[in-house]
Parts: structure tokens; C-alpha cells; sequence
């Protein structure tokens, strides 16, 4: 008898937690909701979360608060996020790069995108173009390719850094055609694409917004886009694969927001409808269009697959080159 009552007893408290979790969850929001962004203010991931945050406050009643904690390859936010209770009001924007490079890149991360984290939903993604010198000599992908095939490690492409994308963007093409180019790291994107524009450097990967200024200054020429299909805006501008490239080539991005792990299932699945809608909206499309981002939303089980794919896709290249950043 003491032994039913016991069961009795468990079974009772635990559908009381069950009910008082859920109530939780149907009472969330009840106060500011905080999203924690490695990027800087007036940077394009930051642009987009203060758009986004308008439309959010206005859906869930609260204010959503914007906090950047730029620096340390974005572990100031994520361990900040990391250590945020897992109740729905702290949120964490990451990107690709930092979801899929990392692993391979540090023998010892002080987070996990996968284990500490429980995605809500990617927010943007976004192609990039080859960026060649005004004067360059190239009309076409196939152009570079062949310059590079002839003269092994004399042609020379540039980034911002180590890892990046713009590096490792160059790697792929490398990987991709069977060439080897020399890797040019500049210290900040500016200094980049005034080497590109000087002809210091052959080539770069780079976004509208990065090389923005010199193609507006009729210094530097977008060859190609690293992408499937051709960016609105920019329709003149061919793919890779249709300027004489691999067809296979591509250097995209995307950025997301990841929650605490063992956030509310119930408060992440409200968090992924309302911005699946703000992201359709017609002033945060036209904000995307600035930057060249589309909308890329889907289900939080279909992000944690892609963040899987991410570390796996990039670990063969990573580990190849020999990349370390500790």
C-alpha cells in the first residue's frame, strides 16, 4: 500500500511540474527579451537584429533588447549566452562561420554551438562575389582559374584574416580546380579592397557592402558571383559556373539565433513563427536587399541538421590546410 502511494505521489508531482512548466511557457513573455550578437553596431548581422527587434517587440508584447559583445571570435557572447538561465529571455546570435569552423579551428572552444545551445532558427543567407582589380586583366572566372593553373603560387588572393571567409573561400576554389594560389591576409576588410583596387593582390572574396566603396569608385570590378544563381541588384554580374568557373563553387554565409540549452520547446517554437513572419515583411526585406541577404528561416529540427552539416563539411578543408587559431 505504501508502495501505491508512493507512485501516486511521483505520478502527482510529476504532472504538476508538466503544468507548471507549461504555464511557464504560456505566461512567457513577462519581461525584455535580451539577444546577445558577437557582431558590432552598424554591422550588417547587426542591422538586421534591430530590425528584427522592432517587429518581435511589437508580436510578443515586450521589448526585445539588442546587446553587443563584439570580440574574442565572438566567445564573449557565447559564453555570456552560455551562462544565461534557460528560460526564453536570452538569445544568441551566431553565425555559420562560427557554427562550423570553430570545432576544426580551436583545440579547445569554452562553448558548443551544438551541445549548449538549442537553435531557434537561422535568420539571413547571403552569397559573395569575386572581387578583381578595375584593371584587371580577367573577364571571367575561367580567366583566373587558367592564370592560376599556369603559374602555380603566383597568383595571389586576399582576406581579412585567417579562417575567414574570405580565406577560406580561396581554399575551397583552390580545392575546387586543382590550383594553388598564395593567401594574402590583411588585417581589416578596407585595407583588403584597397590592395585589390591598387593590384597589390590579384583577388578577394567579398560582399556588396565590403567592397562596396571601391566598386562604387570604379576601383575594383565584381567578376563573378561565389553562388548558385545571381544576386538582385547585381544581374549583370554572371555565377562562377557561368563565367568559366567550377560549378560547384560557392562561398555563402547565414546567421541564426541559438537559445540556452533546454529552453522551453514551447517557447522556441513561438520565437520561430514570429520571425519566420517579420523576416517576410516588406521594410525587413528591403533592409535584407542592402546587404544582399535573403530571408532563410526554417524549423529549429531542420537548423540542427544544418549546424551538424556545417561542422562536417568544413572539417576535411580545415584539416587539410592545417588552419589552427590558438
Amino acid at each position: 500500500m505504501n508502495r501505491k502511494r508512493m507512485l501516486l505521489s511521483l505520478l502527482a508531482l510529476a504532472a504538476l511540474q508538466g503544468l507548471a512548466g507549461a504555464a511557464g511557457a504560456q505566461a512567457w513573455p513577462a519581461k525584455p527579451i535580451k539577444i546577445v550578437t558577437p557582431f558590432p553596431p552598424g554591422q550588417g548581422p547587426d542591422v538586421l537584429l534591430r530590425a528584427l527587434s522592432e517587429k518581435l517587440t511589437v508580436a510578443l508584447g515586450q521589448p526585445v533588447i539588442i546587446e553587443n559583445k563584439p570580440g574574442g571570435s565572438g566567445f564573449i557572447a557565447f559564453q555570456a549566452a552560455k551562462a544565461a538561465p534557460a528560460d526564453g529571455y536570452t538569445l544568441v546570435q551566431m553565425d555559420s562561420y562560427h557554427i562550423g569552423t570553430q570545432p576544426h579551428l580551436f583545440a579547445k572552444l569554452p562553448y558548443s554551438a551544438t551541445k549548449d545551445f538549442d537553435p531557434v532558427t537561422p535568420l539571413v543567407r547571403n552569397y559573395f562575389f569575386v572581387v578583381v582589380p578595375a584593371t584587371s586583366r580577367w573577364q571571367t572566372m575561367g580567366d583566373l582559374v587558367a592564370a592560376a593553373k599556369a603559374r602555380p603560387d603566383a597568383v595571389t588572393y586576399g582576406s581579412w584574416g585567417i579562417a575567414t571567409p574570405a580565406h577560406l573561400g580561396g581554399l575551397l576554389l583552390e580545392a575546387a580546380t586543382g590550383t594553388h594560389m598564395r593567401h594574402v591576409p590583411y588585417k581589416e576588410s578596407t585595407q583588403l579592397y584597397a590592395g585589390v583596387a591598387s593590384g597589390e593582390t590579384d583577388w578577394a572574396i567579398g560582399s556588396a557592402v565590403s567592397a562596396g566603396p571601391m566598386l562604387q569608385a570604379k576601383k575594383v570590378r565584381f567578376l563573378a558571383v561565389a553562388g548558385p544563381q545571381r544576386i538582385a541588384g547585381y544581374e549583370r554580374v554572371p555565377t562562377a559556373a557561368e563565367a568559366g568557373g567550377p560549378k560547384d563553387w560557392s562561398v555563402s554565409g547565414w546567421n541564426g539565433l541559438l537559445a540556452p540549452k533546454g529552453t522551453p520547446k514551447e517557447i522556441v517554437q513561438r520565437l520561430n513563427t514570429e520571425i519566420a513572419k517579420a523576416m517576410q515583411s516588406p521594410d525587413i526585406r528591403q533592409k535584407l536587399a542592402l546587404f544582399t541577404y535573403e530571408p532563410y528561416t526554417m524549423s529549429s529540427a531542420d537548423m540542427a541538421k544544418l549546424m551538424d552539416k556545417e561542422v562536417a563539411d568544413w572539417g576535411p578543408l580545415i584539416q587539410k590546410s592545417g588552419i589552427r587559431l590558438d
